[in-house]
């Protein structure tokens, strides 16, 4: 005797096909029913009729024919990469940076707001509002239109978005940024250390394009690192990993106090100008800063052996007096010395990290339908 299936089973079969088609078309080329049908394994009158559905809910669109095709060629179906869109923002400590794309990771708009490095979570958490609020406002969508939103912040991150512990700004530590987003977006929301955001931002759009292995150093009024290993973001087992500095004999910590010893007050840019025009101080301030880095960066050479070491944050824009005294530590130091190169994101990769973080998750969602709010909601 043959089990029919229940209204439920034919709801979660339809559900099913379509982010099947979906995932399928999402990231590649325009393809015909036939095409469709024979990569996704469903029959042509099941395809016919998912696209059918999809072409009505404005999430799949027909393909512009190309120019001069002889006949009437078979329509073509591509992904709507504006059916959806995704959030980035970076909490730091001078700014929160917030990136608006769509499903294929082109940014729409961003919304910078500054902040001071003394500020309370309070104030810090409004500027996350506006600078939010900022860059669905200039892309022109809704909360609603959100499937994802990825965050940066400073320190070390839970697995449910909330600060364990952060050094760098004041009122941080305890702080559930996950949660306080969330009331502002729709969709997951999720939060990761910006050191390895960064990192993940220099393997999908910076000079990491290429490595499969990679240690990111996060320079600049303070130090931190990410870890690529394999192409992919490595965490640790507690979301830990690459947070060496927190030896206090790699030296990252008192790294920052040789430039402050320069002059009181000038700020970290005013001393690379100063070296620039010769200022013997400013020069060996550096230098001994360089040094510093170069202690807890040696020691994950040595442990992980990457192709290729960047450096990014802040001081990277002076990467011209900071490259060749690291490429010189780390030649004494390490058995090989990987590729070293400066980031060229800016200021800007943290927040597309932070992009990227929410764009794996709908990638992710689609290969495990029911975990994204957006296609669920869409395909009820």
């Amino acid at each position: 005797m043959t089990e029919e299936l229940s209204g439920g089973d034919l709801h979660r079969l339809r559900q099913l096909n379509a982010l099947t088609v979906m995932r399928t078309l999402r990231g590649g080329s325009a393809l015909t029913l036939t095409e469709l049908a024979q990569r996704t394994g469903l029959s042509r009158a099941s395809t016919e009729d998912v696209v059918r559905d999809l072409l009505e809910r404005g999430w799949v669109a027909e393909a512009e024919l190309k120019v001069g095709t002889v006949g009437r060629p078979a329509r073509r179906y591509r992904f709507r990469a504006d059916a959806g869109r995704v959030l980035g923002v970076d909490i730091g400590g001078h700014k929160v940076l917030a990136l608006l794309s769509d499903l294929d990771g082109e940014v729409l708009h961003s919304e910078r707001v500054g902040v001071d490095p003394s500020m309370g979570r309070m104030e810090r958490l409004a500027a996350v509002d506006r600078a939010i609020a900022g860059a669905l406002a200039g892309a022109g969508v809704s909360t609603a239109d959100v499937w994802a939103t990825g965050v940066a912040t400073t320190g070390l991150v839970d697995g449910t978005g909330r600060v364990m512990l952060s050094e760098a700004l004041p009122e941080w530590t305890g702080v559930d940024v996950a949660a306080h987003v969330s009331r502002r977006v729709s969709g997951p929301v999720l939060v990761e250390n910006d050191s390895k955001l960064a990192a993940l931002a220099e393997s999908w759009r910076g000079v990491a394009r290429y490595a499969k292995d990679v240690v990111f150093l996060l320079a600049g009024l303070r130090t931190g690192a990410g870890l690529i290993i394999d192409g992919k973001l490595h965490r640790g087992f507690g979301n830990a990993a690459g947070e060496i500095g927190a030896l206090p004999q790699v030296g990252w910590i008192r790294a920052q106090e040789h430039l402050k010893a320069w002059t009181p007050g000038p700020g970290a840019a005013n001393i690379f100008q100063a070296a620039r025009d010769g200022d013997r101080k400013a020069v060996s301030a550096i230098r001994r800063y360089v040094k510093d880095i170069a202690v807890g960066a040696s020691a994950l050479v040595l442990t992980l052996d990457p192709e290729l070491v960047v450096v990014g944050g802040g001081f990277s824009r002076s990467a011209d007096l900071i490259l060749g005294t690291l490429r010189a530590e780390l030649d004494r130091r390490c058995i090989r010395t990987p590729e070293v190169r400066a980031s060229a994101l800016a200021d800007e990769g943290v927040a597309l990290g932070a992009l990227r973080l929410a764009l794996d998750h709908v990638d992710a969602a689609l290969n495990r339908p029911g975990e994204l709010a957006a296609p669920s909601s869409f395909l009820a």
